[in-house]
């Protein structure tokens, strides 16, 4: 098996996923075709070498759709004979993307591959956001009557304890740390200014944070799914609380502990990682910044949905060969501030180890676009720290998780 080495990272800023937020007038291709080009200049390869472009994406329709990976890099200019190829595993897409870009160059196959995400949330058209993952299928519903992740997460908070308070706490610090982040230039390596078509600066920082955020303010918001949760499908006689109830009967009652202000962010961006094998690199004079340790994916209950994080954390360090205390730094997708609270209770982790810059809570989650991110964040942590090894993990819809380890070289 050879190694796959990570060369760069880069990500657009994540712009507020809104018809005024800054990079909505921008084209989701043409997002990640800026990733491409940016890559390009920062690693130096020719773009006809690339053996792959791997995106990640949520939606796969409309603007999104028809292969959003092989329109962007012609769209960036790249030579008619590179292959574009878009997948999805729900949030943990753009990570996915990672995995099978390391598995080509690990196996032999590929020796350049160029992997990521993409996400333009102001963007979606109305008909995404049904309530249940499902595929409108009511042989599906009867086997599992999935409800909505944020009825999931509140599902999650019910069973684990979390209070109003522990998920507001949480979404405090990542605001702190987010900020704390963008004062000292953490973010500044992988980032980049997106243009617009005349070529103007449109968005170079992200724009979701909010700096400031304390336990008061957010203890004024509403909560999110509470009216969600005690709503139904048309024709169903359950709730989705009721769902949720039905499935872990030990649960009293569903606490609706969450709102926007603890929860993912809705934004736009995109994300690239550039990997290629150790032949390639010595034969280029590329230096690598890491490798992929192990990759791991995992299932979890689909109507509590979002559980899976811990287990494939679990799995990719078994496969890495290593220990939950071999880690320096982590990697916990904050889809709702549940998720990661109950990863870091079920794996007894050090907070203080855990998304150190903040994350999707203050940031956003574009979610094609996620995974491939909190990769080059890590990365870009672990070289400033002068530490070692990190892991990214991330919940998915349908109950899945994804899992990375990457080791500095």
């Amino acid at each position: 098996m050879r190694d796959a080495l990570i060369l760069d990272a880069v990500r657009t800023p994540r712009g507020r996923g809104r018809p005024d937020g800054a990079l909505h007038g921008v084209h989701p291709q043409d997002l990640l075709a800026q990733c491409l080009t940016a890559t390009v200049h920062r690693v130096g390869f020719d773009p006809a070498d690339v053996d792959d472009v791997i995106a990640g994406n949520g939606i796969l329709a409309g603007e999104h759709g028809d292969d959003i990976a092989r329109l962007s890099l012609l769209l960036a200019g790249w030579p008619q004979t590179v292959p574009g190829m878009t997948l999805n595993r729900f949030c943990g897409s753009g990570q996915q993307a990672v995995t099978v870009a390391a598995a080509g160059i690990t196996g032999g196959q590929q020796d350049l591959v160029v992997a990521g995400g993409v996400e333009s949330m102001s963007r979606w058209n109305v008909s995404v956001g049904a309530p249940t993952i499902d595929g409108a299928n009511p042989a599906f519903r009867r086997l599992y009557p999935t409800v909505p992740q944020g009825v999931s997460a509140d599902l999650i908070a019910s069973m684990e304890g979390f209070s109003r308070a522990d998920v507001d706490a949480f979404a405090v610090t990542s605001q702190d740390r987010a900020a704390a982040a963008i004062a000292g230039g953490h973010f500044d390596r992988s980032i980049i200014a997106v243009r617009g078509r005349d070529g103007e600066v449109v968005a170079d920082s992200d724009e979701h944070p909010r700096p400031g955020s304390t336990a008061e303010k957010l203890a004024k918001l509403p909560p999110a799914f509470e009216r969600m949760g005690a709503a139904n499908l048309d024709g169903e006689d359950l709730s989705f609380d009721e769902i949720c109830l039905s499935r872990y009967p030990d649960v009293a009652r569903i606490d609706h502990v969450h709102h926007a202000g603890n929860s993912s962010g809705v934004v736009d961006g995109a994300a690239v990682v550039t990997l290629a094998s150790a032949e390639w690199a010595r034969a280029h004079g590329a230096v690598p910044r890491a490798r992929v340790r192990a990759t791991a994916a995992i299932g979890s209950e689909p109507i509590i949905m979002l559980t899976a994080p811990g287990p494939a954390a679990e799995r990719c360090l078994a496969k890495a060969g290593m220990t939950v205390g071999d880690i320096d730094l982590w990697e916990i997708n904050e889809a709702f501030a549940a998720v990661p609270l109950k990863t870091i209770r079920d794996l007894h982790l050090d907070p203080e180890r855990v998304n150190v810059n903040g994350g999707a809570i203050a940031l956003g989650h574009p979610i094609g676009a996620t995974g491939a991110m909190l990769i080059g964040t890590v990365l870009d942590e672990l070289e400033r720290r002068d530490l070692s090894t990190g892991l990214v993990t991330m919940c998915t819809g349908g109950g899945m998780g994804t899992a990375t380890v990457i080791e500095r070289v």
